[in-house]
């Protein structure tokens, strides 16, 4: 099969998440043809050679040195790595020697004449999530065939080409920053949305996130975050840049391998929970004004152009926590040993101290925490970083932590007004935001006030009770 043109799915150094067509050298083609072989059977080596004798037609006596070699580099069987030991395999010397003694003599090289089938198997799984062997596993655990796990997938990358909407599996909407930018919702379709509620359930939520996360976590809250911060001397707050755009499909890719997964039902699943975001969706948002801020909208239009976690995904805040372990033990450890206290809601990184800490010591840890998000590949956005001493307001999460948890002031009277003028004008008017759901919304943000405030939250439900919503609902 010199110079064939085959469908890839990637490689165990990361996966391509669609099947593209694309030249392979012959050597790497041979490689997989007899990675399938040797894994089809006995993990033994004159087994191994024997089907590899098969799989390219004739005896061949660098294919027992072949064996020999991937048995010894492999002492399992690698049933969840076959793109792995394809690579080994495509440069391991038996193999390329037997393609270079092909040249020297101006014979034809090596070629596959046969294909076996191997199925794949999970490797060690150190948490327990569903057991997906094969993406035939997977298919039935979504309850689907093979064209339609393909099509959701988005195996031939339709969703960045496609102008028909009814082609598409997200749907997209801009929404403005205050300082300027936007912030891009991907939501899935309902069918999709359904296949990332059963992956969430299934396999994300039973992989342990870092104890410091707060955000998206049964148990935890934007209130536990800001709690452990409260009546501190100094409260250091930092912002990470497009969290979820910033997470990549092999940062998921990688999540997925280390739950076990094989190859192939790695690259699918992360296929299913990862997004390109189409040329004319990004071109539609607004560039901020300030001549500042545009370095980061091109870096947020290069992140939304490559696979990445969708804002909008069941799947992608429980994924982000995930991706983000790293990142919080380093600055987990950075805090113990710094005698401070850290924790992080979604992208909101925080650190306290009981003690005051002088200027350059607060740039310090700045400059610190900058520098290890870069390295675990995030990005601190410096225009959110700020640093909130005693006698002055401090928030977290929009959470009040000066001398106990309280609402914002500003949420507070915003909300009043809300419901002051839905009161005297209707609800509709006051919906500028246009939620779907308007009246739950406003009870939603009224709980939170109750949460941390009871005597304001009790005065604005007497206020939402008076509300007239018959006209607003007919």
């Amino acid at each position: 099969m010199a110079g064939h043109r085959a469908h890839t799915t990637g490689t165990s150094r990361g996966p391509q998440l669609h099947d593209t067509v694309t030249y392979e050298r012959p050597e790497v083609v041979v490689a997989r043809g007899l990675a399938h072989a040797f894994l089809a059977g006995e993990w033994d080596p004159p087994a191994m050679t024997v089907r590899g004798q098969a799989a390219v037609g004739r005896r061949r006596v660098w294919l027992r040195d072949l064996a020999l070699a991937a048995r010894h580099e492999y002492p399992e069987a690698p049933r969840d790595r076959p793109r792995e030991l394809t690579s080994f395999l495509a440069a391991c010397p038996p193999l390329t020697g037997a393609f270079a003694a092909a040249v020297r003599a101006g014979e034809g090289p090596p070629a596959v004449q046969r294909w076996f089938v191997a199925e794949t198997a999970m490797g060690p799984a150190p948490w327990p999530v569903a057991p997906l062997h094969t993406v035939a596993d997977l298919q039935d655990l979504l309850g689907m065939s093979t064209a339609t796990l393909a099509w959701f997938a988005d195996t031939k990358r339709l969703e960045r080409s496609v102008a028909d909407e009814r082609l598409r599996h997200y749907r997209y909407r801009w929404i403005p920053k205050r300082n300027g930018g936007a912030r891009l919702i991907e939501q899935p379709k309902p069918v999709l949305k359904h296949v990332q509620r059963v992956l969430l359930r299934e396999i994300v939520e039973r992989v342990p996130v870092h104890p410091a996360a707060h955000g998206f976590r049964r148990g935890r809250s934007a209130l536990t975050h800001a709690g452990g911060h409260v009546q501190k001397r100094v409260v250091i707050r930092l912002d990470l840049e497009d969290y979820f755009a910033s997470v990549a499909a092999g940062r998921v890719y990688g999540i997925f391998r280390r739950c076990g997964y094989p190859e192939p039902v790695a690259h699918m699943l992360t296929a299913l929970v990862t997004n390109s975001v189409p040329a004319t969706v990004r071109a539609a948002a607004v560039p901020p004004e300030s001549a500042e801020r545009r370095p980061a909208f091109r870096r947020l239009g290069v992140h939304l152009a490559h696979p990445h976690l969708p804002q909008g995904a069941p799947t992608s805040p429980a994924l982000a926590n995930l991706a983000a372990f790293g990142l919080d033990r380093r600055l987990a450890g950075l805090a113990t040993a710094a005698g401070l206290t850290y924790s992080r809601y979604a992208d909101d990184l925080a650190f306290s101290s009981s003690a005051a800490l002088a200027t350059p010591a607060t740039n310090r840890l700045v400059d610190n925490v900058t520098a290890i998000a870069g390295e675990g590949g995030f990005r601190v956005n410096p225009w959110k970083t700020s640093v909130q001493r005693a006698g002055r307001r401090q928030w977290l999460a929009g959470v009040i932590v000066n001398e106990r948890p309280n609402v914002e002031r500003r949420e507070y009277d915003l909300l009043k007004a809300t419901l002051h003028n839905a009161v005297r004008h209707g609800p509709a008017g006051q919906n500028r935001a246009g939620h779907p759901a308007f009246r739950e919304h406003l009870r939603g943000r009224i709980a939170w006030v109750d949460h941390l405030n009871p005597a304001r939250g009790e005065r604005l439900l007497a206020t939402f009770a008076r509300i007239d919503w018959d006209d607003d609902e007919r």
